[in-house]
């Protein structure tokens, strides 16, 4: 590798850093066993014959009996383009998820629960796209090598050399596909968050419990197999994100966006929590149906599910005698689904409009301003002594402590990470013309010095660079200087010598300096060695020039 490309690889050097002092869980579960895996690395390594670019974020080696293609970079451009975007499909995800829940409805008419066909049909599809988009993360997963940036190389970068640059610990594709099969939270926990268990529970499970008439335990399967895989999907979203902010210590890199991600974590958590207030208020008016249909007469436990569990918007003639009869029970009606006041419905009390209700908009709406209106204001609910709905209400509250606590602490660290440096600006200016004042100073320097500070200000927006740079180790801070003037270098060598070239040599000369700057990069030196040589050859020419010009053999060109 040329010096150039050394001197831009440690220009990057910083983003390696804190990878061995911010690892996760994840990351340590991936990397056991990686010392005795490097050997084994290192042997398929020479044997396959791997080309690595850590530049351009692959690995390129040649066929073999285990192929998946590259070996990706995590840091590359791209991969991090589409974690990014991984991580607002994981988001809709969770908010997909809760949705199931209204697919469940009351019919008003007949008095009998009831699946809504084209409801679950979008939810499915909804839910299948995220799924492949999963799916596709798992695939670049298997090939996803792990970079860390080791002691030795920290050591190398901090020394006169400063050739360290962090590596792909992952020596071929089989090392990297095992480790992803092998970590804890690797293939199989990725498997087990896109298992297709809402999907087989709404329209497998629940129809065959609405035929046999058990309409109240149909709640009580769909929320658990619900808590079963979303308490997970949080925590893989959660291992994402933390995953996300080791490798490059941001997720999208402005303010705004962290302040928009905690924003729609709390609008998921309100969305999650209105869904099953929903379902449990739906379960509540199942009960309440069912205790008034064993005071009936002749009334049988099928007769409170529809005749056809899934429902599509077509019209069917009632004929059972014993469903026209509890269709016409006013009673039932009254006490259930026409007013929350007969009935002891507690903290579902406003659920009753939603059951019956065909407006698919406002049966998501609705929940979701109860969810955050219970989770901000932590009280106001009316409960009863259930038990099940006494813990659904503990858990709501506690949870709405908790997110808004997060919530508004995570603002008001992003808002003052945005403000912190405007203010230490207005304070620094303040001093300054407090100082000004004091030693009164004339008001044209008073302008040049107010001049002066906004112009610095708005150029580095309060970086104090010397200061930043001061604390790193030696042969990082020659490294980093280097790069930093690299351009300023080859400006000032480029119009230099162009200038000097116009005004002091002939076109012969010109053609000389041209092939001799070639031939100086063939050779792989550093840009400030051949700057520094031209200009010594830049000199002597006119030196020469300037000597055949003194004894009238040879003037300047014009």
């Amino acid at each position: 590798m040329s010096t150039e490309q050394e001197m831009s690889d440690a220009s990057h050097i910083h983003n390696f850093t804190n990878d061995n002092t911010d690892e996760d869980d994840y990351e340590e579960d991936e990397l056991q066993g990686v010392e005795e895996e490097e050997e084994e690395d290192e042997q398929e390594e020479t044997s396959s014959g791997r080309d690595c670019n850590i530049l351009y974020g692959a690995c390129r080696r040649r066929p073999s009996g285990w192929s998946l293609g590259q070996v990706l970079d995590p840091r590359s451009k791209w991969v991090q383009e589409w974690s990014r975007v991984f991580l607002l499909v994981c988001a809709t995800g969770l908010f997909v998820d809760p949705l199931f829940f209204y697919a469940l409805s009351i019919s008003d008419t007949c008095m009998c629960l009831f699946i809504d066909g084209w409801f679950a049909i979008t939810v499915t599809v909804l839910r299948c796209m995220t799924d492949v988009l999963h799916v596709w993360n798992m695939w670049l997963s298997l090939k996803m090598a792990n970079r860390r940036f080791s002691p030795h190389d920290a050591a190398v970068s901090s020394g006169v050399g400063g050739g360290g640059r962090g590596k792909l610990h992952d020596a071929s594709h089989r090392a990297v596909a095992l480790r992803y099969l092998k970590a804890r939270k690797g293939l199989f926990f990725d498997l087990f968050v896109i298992l297709p268990l809402p999907q087989v529970v709404l329209w497998v499970a629940i129809p065959s419990q609405l035929e046999r008439g058990e309409t109240t335990r149909v709640m009580t399967v769909l929320l658990i197999m619900f808590l079963f895989q979303y308490l997970p999907k949080i925590y893989h979203f959660v291992c994402l994100l933390r995953r996300m902010q080791n490798l490059s210590s941001y997720i999208f890199g402005t303010v705004w966006w962290g302040i928009a991600l905690n924003m729609i974590a709390y609008f998921v958590a309100s969305h999650a929590a209105g869904a099953c207030w929903y379902l449990l208020g739906i379960q509540r008016a199942a009960k309440c149906l069912r205790e008034q249909c064993g005071l009936m007469d002749g009334c049988f436990p099928r007769v409170l599910a529809c005749k056809e569990p899934i429902y599509y918007g077509t019209t069917t003639m009632v004929r059972d005698r014993a469903r026209l009869a509890w269709c016409e029970n006013r009673q039932a009606r009254s006490m259930c689904l026409d007013s929350s006041n007969n009935y002891d419905y507690g903290a579902y009390k406003w659920t009753v409009q939603l059951v019956t209700n065909d407006s698919r908009l406002e049966k998501i709406l609705f929940p979701i301003f109860w969810g955050l209106m219970t989770l901000s204001t932590f009280g106001n609910l009316e409960s009863t002594t259930e038990w099940l709905e006494v813990v659904f209400n503990i858990f709501v509250l506690t949870s709405g402590l908790l997110l808004v606590t997060m919530l508004i602490g995570n603002i008001k660290v992003f808002l003052h990470a945005t403000t912190s440096k405007k203010q230490a600006m207005q304070l620094k200016m303040r001093t300054i013309e407090w100082w000004m004042r004091k030693r009164h100073l004339p008001p044209g320097f008073r302008q040049r010095v107010r001049n002066y500070e906004r112009q610095h200000w708005a150029a580095m927006r309060g970086v104090n660079e010397c200061e930043m740079i001061q604390n790193l180790p030696e042969g990082l801070r020659r490294d980093i200087k280097y790069h930093l003037c690299l351009d300023l270098v080859r400006q000032s060598f480029t119009c230099d010598l162009s200038g000097l070239t116009e005004f002091s040599f002939s076109s012969g000369q010109k053609r000389k300096m041209k092939i001799l700057h070639s031939n100086l990069e063939t050779i792989n030196l550093s840009p400030m060695s051949i700057y520094l040589f031209l200009s010594l050859w830049a000199a002597s020419s006119c030196f020469k020039l300037a000597r055949m010009d003194t004894s009238g053999a040879r003037g300047f060109p014009h």
